[in-house]
């Protein structure tokens, strides 16, 4: 099998943290005991006595080991990181860091999966790129991209190229995000020009949206909130966005089914609540269709769900979490349609949904055999 494997993408939000999760439970759940790294890391987060890349805190969830930053998120290139290499590089020892963190996980593990940041060129300003690092460890490259054909190919041949300039050997390509009616066309125009460049394409991934479904507590953020009741719940997934003006007009934005916010002016709740009650009622739906509410202020904050007794009711016997923003509810609506969900730890529905898309459409036993081509016997133990 291939024992150490780099994740890399074309570009970011294209999935690749998602699809390594997908891959290394996979891996683990066949039984082989696999390791983890975030080698270059962004964006920490802070543990007290432990900082460490965000990424290897979800994977320390998901697949249960204790977070070391020495070994699962050596380099973190945070805010000034850049500037300050420049000014001093012989200051920082992030190559020796990461050659110390492959060298151990390859130790301690049958297989170590490393994850890449960003596109491949990231991390060359403190020459760390990803082909760099991949180099330093040892490790065959699967590229992930998102579908579609004539782009997708472009993005590959332009972004394998810094790989194939450090010689780093290309596993695989996995297309990312493609429509389901599209898959079987991706699969046989993309692997026909793969094939040609003899790069396995390892798997096409339909596009899940579950997967872009974000939490309560990330559109909280992006309208800049604040919780003002059912702190707690923020947790809740939203799947639906329905405003205030539509649930007067049109009952049929109301589906059970559906885990819904509603975003809606304060002046409109009491009549929108009313009427969510009382479709909820004449369907006879068990549960509240709303996850979360939204209240808009037009410029002003300020609000108490107790100011309409009815309202509040609903909201407290429904565990519905309320977030109240001085936006307007276009600005609101503009605010979370732009928002990039990232899989995280506060999602772990994501997480499980992943690993299911790597298992059903992608070639696990290709990867786990260890491929077939000569020059990848550099890569098996």
């Amino acid at each position: 099998m291939f024992k150490k494997i780099y994740v890399a993408a074309t570009s970011q939000h294209v999935g690749k943290t998602t699809c390594t999760l997908g891959l290394t439970a996979a891996i683990q759940q066949a039984g082989v005991d696999v390791g983890y790294c975030k080698p270059v890391g962004q964006k920490f987060v802070d543990l007290g006595d432990l900082q460490v890349d965000k990424d290897a805190l979800l994977f320390s969830k998901v697949m249960k080991f204790d977070l070391d930053r020495e070994l699962h998120s050596p380099v973190i290139l945070g805010k000034g990181a850049t500037s300050a290499y420049i000014k001093d590089p012989k200051a920082f020892d992030h190559r020796e860091r990461v050659k110390e963190a492959t060298r151990r996980l390859s130790k301690q593990h049958e297989v170590v999966v490393y994850e890449g940041t960003g596109h491949p060129g990231v991390g060359s300003v403190v020459e760390l790129s990803n082909a760099e690092v991949a180099k330093i460890a040892n490790a065959g490259v699967v590229m992930i991209v998102e579908g579609g054909i004539g782009s997708t190919i472009d993005e590959l041949n332009m972004t394998t190229a810094l790989f194939r300039e450090k010689k780093v050997p290309i596993i695989g390509v996995i297309v990312n995000k493609v429509r389901p009616d599209k898959l079987e066309k991706v699969r046989e125009y993309v692997g026909k020009k793969l094939k040609d460049w003899k790069l396995p394409l390892l798997g096409v991934i339909p596009y899940d949206k579950s997967l872009s479904n974000p939490i309560m507590e990330t559109i909280n953020r992006a309208v800049g909130g604040y919780a003002i009741s059912n702190i707690d719940m923020l947790d809740n997934r939203v799947e639906e966005f329905v405003a205030g003006s539509l649930v007067e007009n049109d009952e049929s934005k109301i589906d059970g089914e559906k885990n819904m916010l509603l975003v809606v002016s304060k002046k409109r709740l009491p009549k929108a609540i009313q009427k969510i009650r009382a479709i909820t009622e004449e369907k006879q739906l068990e549960n509240s269709p709303l996850s979360g509410i939204i209240i808009t202020g037009d410029g002003k904050h300020e609000f108490n769900i107790d100011t309409d007794p009815l309202c509040g009711e609903y909201i407290r016997n429904n565990k519905i979490p309320v977030v109240s923003t001085a936006l307007d509810t276009l600005g609101s609506m503009v605010k979370i349609n732009r928002i990039e969900v990232k899989i995280n730890t506060r999602t772990p529905w994501k997480a499980a949904r992943a690993i299911e898309l790597i298992k059903n459409h992608v070639d696990l036993d290709y990867i786990l055999k260890g491929g077939r081509w000569s020059w990848r016997r550099q890569l098996l133990g």
